[in-house]
């Protein structure tokens, strides 16, 4: 346990002094509010768990996995951009994230949408930053961040989510919605790992493999506790999602608790075709217990 919580620490020490040094030399251009605005929620801490997921991927290849910290940052930032919007009125109009007052409620809409919007933008500057074995796969990497994060990825999940708020979904089209909205950039930071380290297509699969389940279960635990969990405990509003077609109002607690068993399951089996998956499988297990 001391192994992995040490490893955790440093992954997560890593990611942090990355983001908080790279806007620190911005901070004298004229627009520093937007720059204020995009720190207040990119360094507010969290579980970190997509910039984790690449550094592991990469050592798991054989990699350093310090060389995938573009890659690590890029997709941070690019989630980070998505709770920001997530959290606007239009959206899910939620007043806390991580335990303080949402972005648009700190810095006003206007400037919370611009907060997101450059994060996003930045992101893909950041990703061409990294070091590749293989300097030609930076295209690969760029297009498949792009299509994790864009109409086919997250973002696509979350207009499916919107157009389904009027109507009760069936199985399918509730994993269609959440293997988009939470799933793709799992995916993008398991698969650019395994990029930053020179991985073979098999691994590359895999990883892929690996995401999309986690991805599933994360999210069913994520439905949750949104009916379990506290305020204090999640840092946030809960049964936000009461009105939305969540795992919960599909298959109930119990189900729900099956389906992260076996989806967690499935993903620890993908990492057969990697090195030293010890910390990987723990840490997939670790979020079928979660609390927040």
């Amino acid at each position: 346990m001391r192994d992995f919580e040490n490893r955790t620490a440093e992954y997560k020490q890593q990611i942090e002094k990355f983001l908080k040094d790279f806007y620190a030399p911005f901070h004298a251009e004229p627009q520093k509010i937007l720059y204020d605005a995009m720190e207040y929620s990119l360094l507010a801490g969290g579980k970190r768990l997509r910039p984790v997921f690449a550094f592991d991927f990469c050592r798991m290849c054989g990699g350093d996995w310090k060389k995938a910290t573009p890659f690590a940052a890029a997709v941070e930032m690019i989630h980070t951009y998505s709770l920001i919007h997530d959290d606007l009125p239009a959206m899910d109009n939620d007043d806390y994230r991580r335990g303080r007052l949402t972005n648009h409620k700190v810095f006003g809409e206007p400037m919370a949408i611009l907060a997101g919007d450059a994060l996003l933008t930045d992101a893909f500057a950041v990703c061409t930053m990294t070091e590749l074995p293989n300097p030609a796969n930076m295209g690969f990497a760029v297009a498949l961040l792009a299509e994790c994060a864009g109409s086919l990825g997250m973002v696509g999940g979350q207009v499916l989510d919107i157009l389904a708020e009027s109507r009760e979904l069936t199985e399918k089209e509730v994993i269609d919605i959440q293997s988009r909205k939470t799933g793709r950039l799992i995916n993008a930071a398991c698969v650019l790992g395994v990029i930053a380290a020179g991985g073979s297509g098999e691994q590359i699969e895999a990883a892929a493999k690996f995401a999309g389940c986690l991805g599933l279960a994360f999210q069913i635990r994520d439905d949750m506790l949104d009916v379990i969990g506290t305020q204090e405990e999640m840092g946030k509003g809960v049964g936000t999602d009461e009105s939305k077609n969540t795992f919960v109002k599909l298959y109930g607690l119990e189900k729900c608790e099956e389906l992260v068993q076996k989806y967690t399951n499935t993903a620890i089996e993908a990492l057969s075709a990697f090195r030293n998956t010890e910390y990987m499988a723990d840490l997939a297990r670790s979020l079928t217990e979660r609390r927040v």
